[in-house]
């Protein structure tokens, strides 16, 4: 019995360490080459044939092969990337990364807080570096990621993360860049459900008309709070507001109907905070007015059917053209955690609808670095800036040709095995075995 249970801990224990995620890698030695391919630099510029260079973790050269004299003994280690792409480092906003595991597990899932009213509430601590997930994203290009909170009418903090880290205080660009406000909706619902479609709506405008008094009166006591910069009695809820008042943080509004997205932006104004909007799916309704008050959109679920029964089937697809037609900065999002491998197929959806190519580029890499506060440091292939970007055998944007053949955060190169490789793996082999 004692020679089967110590049996049933080693195989355990071989299964366990089968399942875990990379090990993340180490700190970067030696300087790196990537010569011939077409750079895409995330500010809406192309190099054909580019050199980029990059050495302890920053960005050292990022040129035209043709116009600049490289001397190869230099460096460390060169690769030869004729033919192939190389992009900054995807940005995934709004994202559950870190935070669940299994959607269906709710011991897995850690990214709301009991209550309504939680600014205190911070996403980073959460967050799981040794997740599953992580590896799988990775793999398609996605290297840095807004962890959100979620839940109750104000969330929490989110935070910025790179996503090779062996914890949260070393995958942290910033800790606490915004507080999330779910905006209540004043549209109607049925009593019941699934009842008959003549069955009497209730309206729901008393209740829209209170629950925005509410968000109104706990910002007027927030504000009034934080004017004063040592208060007799400390409210945790409310010193967590304190950057948010100063212009420090963004008050992210997830809200997607026009009235309120109007109601919203307008709310931020009156209370002096710097609003940001996610999912906003009737953006492309009211340009004129995001344009007129310089509101940066968080599009969220590209990949979905329309909000209205009598809108265009792929308006989804068309909106983000639309904003960028009107010039309003946006960026596209997934949302959760595993839907964000598809972030780079979103975007390459929006393309195929009349955004242009590099601008969708734009909207996963510098667009969302500079709503998010971290474009000194990300978002783009320029000198100076992190080293964190990935090399694609084809069109990263196109899942029939993305192929991440190399990746890098802040100059280490990462390991691209994940769940996914290890499962084909091994089902590869059971099948060839005779």
């Amino acid at each position: 019995m004692q020679k089967i249970a110590l049996a049933t801990l080693f195989l355990l224990a071989g299964l366990a360490s089968a399942g875990q995620s990379p090990m993340p890698a180490p700190q970067q030695r030696g300087s790196v080459l990537i010569l011939g391919a077409t750079a895409h630099l995330g500010n809406g510029q192309v190099i054909p044939n580019s050199a980029i260079a990059f050495d302890a973790g920053q960005l050292t050269l990022v040129a035209d092969a043709t116009a600049v004299r490289i001397d190869r003994s230099k460096y460390s280690r060169i690769f030869d990337a004729v033919g192939k792409h190389v992009y900054p480092g995807f940005v995934a906003t709004n994202s559950r990364l870190g935070l669940v595991e299994v959607e269906a597990v709710r011991a897995t899932q850690d990214f709301s807080e009991i209550g309504e009213y939680n600014p205190n509430a911070r996403a980073i601590i959460a967050y799981n570096t040794d997740s599953d997930i992580t590896p799988t994203v990775r793999s398609n290009g996605v290297l840095l990621a807004q962890i959100v909170p979620m839940g109750g009418v104000i969330s929490g903090t989110s935070a910025v993360v790179q996503l090779d880290a062996w914890n949260w205080e070393d995958a942290a660009l910033r800790t606490e860049e915004g507080i999330h406000l779910n905006w209540p909706s004043p549209r109607s619902r049925r009593a019941f459900p699934f009842g008959p479609p003549n069955q009497e709506q209730q309206p729901q405008q008393d209740t829209y008309e209170k629950s925005v008094k509410e968000i109104r009166q706990f910002f007027a006591e927030a504000k009034a709070y934080c004017q004063s910069s040592s208060p007799t009695v400390k409210n945790p809820r409310f010193e967590a507001m304190r950057e948010l008042f100063a212009g420090k943080q963004n008050l992210y509004i997830h809200t997607n109907h026009a009235r309120t997205i109007q109601e919203a932006v307008l709310f931020a104004e009156q209370m002096q905070v710097r609003p940001v909007l996610v999912g906003a799916a009737d953006a492309w309704l009211i340009t004129d007015f995001l344009r007129q008050h310089q509101v940066a959109v968080i599009l969220t679920q590209t990949h979905r059917l329309p909000v209205r029964d009598d809108e265009d089937i792929d308006q989804p697809y068309k909106t983000p053209a639309l904003l960028h037609t009107a010039g309003i900065p946006f960026a596209i999002a997934s949302e959760a955690a595993w839907q964000q491998r598809n972030l780079p197929f979103e975007a390459g959806q929006a393309a195929s609808y009349g955004l242009p190519y590099e601008a969708a580029i734009q909207a996963i890499t510098l667009t969302p670095a500079v709503v998010l506060g971290v474009a000194n440091r990300v978002g783009s292939l320029e000198v100076g800036k992190d080293a964190t970007l990935f090399i694609s055998e084809g069109d990263a944007l196109d899942m029939r040709t993305n192929q991440v053949i190399a990746a890098f955060i802040q100059g280490r190169e990462v390991n691209l095995d994940d769940k996914h490789k290890q499962l084909q793996r091994r089902f590869e082999a059971k099948y060839r075995q005779k």
